[in-house]
């Protein structure tokens, strides 16, 4: 016969899993599933775009300038005879990497920004969040202009200005999961057994911010990745002859009348990528709320 103590466990019942049910609650939004299915799609297009593009990105042919879609040029060619389906594909590399990078730059910078300034308050949190919030006064795009100006349209230029110019909404919103956190039991008990303050930011703090996190970089990517195609259709991101989507709507708008695809193509990629990301995003933002459950 078992023991009073194995029938206790027994019938006490299981931990929840947060992460698990979030999960099960994602899967059950067929709109985010949609986007999450849309975003794997153009994600294993980038990682396998060298056997997808039926061509290199900048080979140019003289003899099939301007053609429409056919079975060589799927999608049709561009004034220099470079095939636009083959642009396509190899530009969702680079918007994927410039969105990914960006966010990942700013959610590191903006977390540890606002972890700090909600663990210490007092002065520093007076400093830094005066500073996030002349930051969030300066509309994003022109914020990301002015500092792709300063240091020049490149790649890696381009990145930091996006990833500086969404640090802000990051900070704020790590800021207020900490102090809603900062004086639970479990952050005493760590102060008590002689944790050090990184270590307890780190360990006991950011852990239990990722929810948030996660859902404003999944919806930041799809921000950083309209302004990056904005920067590159002033002129201010990728140079020619990048396959960057932003750049190639920028080459195509004086074809629009004659040559339609050159705009629609890349125009589209980026609202299919710009809506996957935020239906996703949705999706995850009412799995991961717990105030959001039915």
């Amino acid at each position: 016969m078992k023991s009073n103590k194995e029938a206790v466990l027994q019938a006490r019942p299981k931990a929840k899993n947060p992460w698990m049910d979030a999960w099960h609650s994602l899967k059950k939004n067929k709109m985010a599933c949609i986007g999450g299915i849309v975003l794997l799609i153009f994600i294993l297009i980038a990682i396998f775009a060298d056997f997808i593009a039926p061509h290199a990105a900048d080979t140019q042919d003289w003899m099939h300038i301007m053609e429409g879609p056919s079975a060589d040029f799927p999608l049709g060619t561009d004034s220099y005879g470079r095939c636009v389906f083959s642009r396509i594909v190899y530009g969702s590399r680079i918007s994927l990497l410039v969105g990914f990078v960006a966010v990942a730059f700013s959610a590191i910078g903006g977390g540890i920004i606002g972890a700090c300034a909600g663990y210490f308050r007092g002065t520093l949190d007076n400093v830094l969040m005066r500073i996030m919030d002349v930051l969030l006064a300066i509309p994003s795009i022109l914020l990301a202009i002015a500092i792709v100006n300063i240091l020049g349209p490149s790649l890696i230029n381009v990145m930091i200005a996006v990833g500086l110019s969404s640090m802000p909404s990051f900070a704020r919103i790590v800021r207020a999961a900490v102090l809603s956190i900062r004086d639970s039991e479990f952050i005493e008990a760590a102060v008590a057994i002689g944790d050090n303050t990184a270590s307890i930011i780190w360990h006991n703090i950011l852990p239990n911010c990722l929810a948030p996190i996660i859902v404003q970089a999944t919806l930041g990517v799809a921000s950083a990745i309209l302004s990056a195609a904005g920067l590159s259709f002033l002129g201010l991101g990728l140079q020619p002859p990048s396959p960057e989507w932003g750049a190639m709507l920028s080459e195509g708008r004086a074809y629009i009348y004659i040559a339609p695809w050159l705009t629609i193509c890349p125009g589209v990629s980026i609202v299919l990528v710009v809506l996957s990301l935020n239906l996703f995003g949705d999706g995850l933002r009412d799995a991961l709320d717990p105030k959001l459950k039915q």
